[in-house]
């Protein structure tokens, strides 16, 4: 509770920022190998300044501060430079019962089909009746065929918590509306944090997961995947081994070969970002897009070129 209240009344002085510099020559073990000793050496609060872990000042350790890069502890980051967070990090689900304003999602997503015939021709088939009664002298010939069924199948993954909270109430208009569709053949969604890396989550909220390698053997390639995601924090958590936010969790192998796995496993994929267009020019933005170039803007427009780019490529591979 203490420390808490202190994050919550933190001082933060006014600081110079053309004198920060950045964790040049440090590597991601010797920062948290540093920050684990001054961890062990500190006694007592500290604002300001530049070395102890603390609130404010440039000190690489802390919370509220203004050192571009280094280890936040606790709370929301306001640059989302922070190289690693260590705090216990608590997400929500999305809610899947939205029902305001999910209905032009809802019709959106519609437009997503891959039709084909499915079981017997039970179905009449009206144009092939009026043509064989037409070549018949106007004798009715009924004609029959099989009905026609969205094959489509969707895999939803979607980032959540940090920077992405803001978006929550968004990003569960469009979790609901996909949720409640019935017209896809097979519907699977699944959480992730900033990047995904060795696991995915199935209950973010819960902890529960899945590994991320059994996800992509699962699922093959017909499978259509949307990403959503704002594809912001430092750039470490996509080419850095073990530069995942997570403190406590260490990754083998960096962001950018998951989200190369990933798009490789499903060419038919977009990516989805509820932030608008003009702050997509950040580091870790220009990263993702080199793997995910399709992404589009969260927005009924957005939604819908990404919805007319999956469908071309139903078409061009059809």
């Amino acid at each position: 509770d203490d420390v808490l209240d202190w994050l919550k009344n933190a001082k933060i002085p006014e600081q110079d920022l053309s004198k920060i510099a950045k964790l040049k020559d440090w590597d991601f073990e010797k920062m948290r190998e540093e920050f684990e000793k001054r961890l062990k050496e500190q006694k007592e609060r500290h604002d300001g300044g530049s070395h102890w872990i603390g609130t404010g000042g440039t000190s690489p350790f802390g919370h509220g501060g203004y050192h571009p890069d280094g280890v936040r502890v606790g709370g929301e980051g306001a640059s989302r430079l922070a190289s690693q967070v260590a705090s216990q990090r608590r997400f929500q689900n999305l809610r899947n019962d939205r029902v305001l304003d999910t209905r032009t999602i809802g019709l959106a997503l519609k437009r997503l089909r891959v039709l084909g015939k499915i079981g017997q021709q039970t179905e009449l088939d009206i144009d092939s009746t009026i043509r064989k009664t037409a070549e018949n002298a106007g004798e009715l010939d009924l004609s029959f065929r099989a009905p026609r069924k969205n094959t489509l199948k969707i895999a939803l993954i979607m980032d959540v918590g940090g920077s992405m909270t803001a978006y929550s109430q968004l990003c569960e208009q469009l979790f609901s509306a996909a949720h409640a569709a019935n017209h896809f053949k097979a519907f699977v969604h699944y959480y992730f944090h900033n990047c995904p890396y060795d696991y995915l989550f199935d209950d973010i909220a819960k902890g529960t997961h899945v590994h991320t390698e059994q996800v992509l053997k699962d699922l093959d390639p017909s499978w259509n995947l949307i990403v959503v995601g704002d594809a912001a924090m430092n750039p470490y958590e996509l080419t850095a081994v073990g530069g995942a936010i997570d403190f406590w969790f260490h990754n083998e192998e960096p962001g950018m070969r998951w989200l190369s796995k990933i798009r490789e496993r499903f060419p038919k994929s977009v990516w989805l970002n509820p932030e608008p267009e003009k702050f997509w020019n950040i580091p870790s933005n220009l990263l993702v897009r080199r793997v995910f170039p399709d992404m589009y803007p969260l927005t009924v427009d957005g939604l819908s070129r990404a919805i007319d780019h999956l469908n071309r490529h139903q078409k061009k591979h059809a």
